[in-house]
């Protein structure tokens, strides 16, 4: 089996205690992926694995063997273009030192997922019915696993409403 990272397959390290985050950065050199706390508690290290958010520094390497892992390298089209939530980013100062927005980005995509799925939050009134769209409130609290210590919060709410709003278009 294989690991595809980005559309590419690397092996599965040979020592089962790697994670996710040291093979990314320290063995594969994609150092988009931050490590922040080490302790899953601030989300600089969020990756997509088949879609869904996970902490890749509490993630070990070979859970994602034979499955698809998306870091912030892979969300670059072909031409080196940047996805609309990156620009929207830049557009919205949704960064200041810049640390934390790997994994707010990747966060943010797959909140797209969960909103288009219907996935209720903590917030959502109806639990059945779903969310009632991309209100400011289901974003903060979706995007509440990942942690701005420069206060671009607002930016990065701007810049995902802005994206939500281009995609509904």
């Amino acid at each position: 089996m294989a690991i595809s990272i980005n559309g590419s397959a690397y092996s599965p390290p040979e020592d089962p205690r790697v994670s996710l985050l040291d093979l990314l950065r320290e063995r594969e050199g994609l150092t988009g992926t931050k490590l922040g706390c080490n302790q899953g508690a601030c989300g600089a290290c969020t990756v997509l694995l088949d879609g869904e958010r996970v902490l890749s520094c509490l993630t070990l390497a070979v859970q994602a063997d034979g499955r698809e892992v998306l870091t912030v390298e892979g969300l670059e089209g072909p031409d080196g273009d940047l996805h609309p939530l990156q620009q929207a980013f830049i557009d919205h100062d949704g960064f200041q030192c810049g640390y934390c927005t790997p994994g707010q980005l990747c966060s943010a995509i797959a909140l797209v997922r969960e909103l288009r799925r219907g996935d209720p939050s903590h917030v959502t009134a109806d639990l059945a019915g779903g969310p009632k769209g991309p209100t400011r409130a289901e974003i903060r609290e979706r995007m509440s696993g990942n942690l701005c210590r420069c206060g671009a919060h607002n930016g990065i709410v701007e810049a995902i409403e802005e994206m939500l709003a281009g995609e509904a278009a």
